[in-house]
């Protein structure tokens, strides 16, 4: 029977890549690139609350570092590695089996390789954080704070999907097996743009990922920067999979509906054939959805004219 040494042997240690000291020592090492900056961000995972039991495991190991490498791209950084601390209530072969290659799959895409990390056992169900280390030219990470009125606002891939596949699943909508096909990928595969995020750096202005709902995230870079935001809501990428719903539905998923995990930026119009240029080279989706004004706040216009957008929504872990 596995132990947690045999756990972390038989699933998790892979050889380190030149340069690195990895799985084996009491801390991993690796030298910065002369004249970066270091960047870091860390998630928690937990089941029943961020995702369900039954989810597949590959797919729960490829989010568990998605969701870390959104936020790299958000700050313009490039993944260089990451750390996995795990709880589980028993050591169970192939639902580690499944989850380490979805997590090391990605890990190898995205070059951000396991360098360490820690196992224990919970009472409970699964915990799940992943730390992920990057690196950005000193100087050039794209901060919240750093949006300036006259600025565009752009918004890589679509939203509302990941929204309505939680409603599906939690039997907040009747059921709909075709629709749940069509968006279920993009609350439990989400494929946030972290290239070009770090592409971005030096050339966009603000940025964040887009976790907790696009009105609650863009908030964040309109307080920081002590602008308003205007959005333009026949701007706005609708998912297909929304589709003959509600006006309303779909006017709730697509501002305040979370797991999105795509890039909002912001960047002078003078920039826009560049921008442009670096998502197409990217092959990423990319909208301009509004922009920066004078004030505070964001709004959302649309035929009856520019509105205050939603007050309530967006995910909140301490909200009631």
């Amino acid at each position: 029977m596995l132990n947690e040494f045999g756990l972390i042997q038989q699933y998790f240690n892979r050889p380190a890549p030149e340069g690195y000291l990895g799985v084996g020592d009491d801390c991993a090492l690796f030298t910065p690139t002369p004249g970066w900056q270091l960047a870091s961000s860390v998630d928690l995972l937990i089941e029943g609350q961020h995702f369900f039991p039954d989810v597949d495991p590959f797919l729960l190991g490829h989010k568990a570092l998605a969701v870390n490498l959104s936020d790299l791209g958000a700050m313009g950084a490039r993944p260089k590695a990451c750390l996995l601390a795990l709880s589980l209530p028993e050591i169970r072969p192939l639902w580690l089996e499944a989850f380490s290659n979805g997590l090391f799959q990605l890990a190898d895409q995205a070059h951000c390789p396991l360098i360490g990390g820690d196992t224990t056992r919970s009472k409970q169900g699964v915990v799940i954080s992943i730390t992920v280390l990057g690196e950005v030219s000193a100087g050039q990470a794209l901060q919240r704070s750093a949006a300036k009125p006259g600025d565009d606002i752009w918004l890589t891939g679509t939203l509302g999907a990941a929204d309505i596949a939680l409603r599906l699943l939690q039997g907040r909508l009747a059921a709909d097996s075709e629709r749940l096909a069509a968006s279920r990928g993009a609350l439990e595969q989400p494929w946030p743009p972290y290239r070009l995020g770090h592409a971005l750096a030096g050339l966009a202005h603000a940025a964040i990922d887009v976790s907790d709902g696009l009105v609650q995230d863009l908030g964040h870079i309109a307080k920081a920067s002590q602008c308003a935001a205007h959005l333009e809501w026949d701007a706005l990428p609708v998912d297909s999979s929304l589709d003959g719903l509600p006006a309303d539905l779909q006017r709730e998923a697509v501002l305040v509906g979370g797991d999105v995990f795509q890039l909002c930026f912001t960047g002078a119009p003078q920039q826009r054939e560049s921008i442009m240029a670096l998502a197409q080279r990217e092959g990423v989706l990319l909208s301009r959805i509004g922009s920066m004004q004078t004030g505070s706040g964001v709004y959302v216009r649309d035929q009856q004219g520019l509105h205050p957008a939603p007050a309530q929504g967006g995910f909140d872990h301490f909200g009631g």
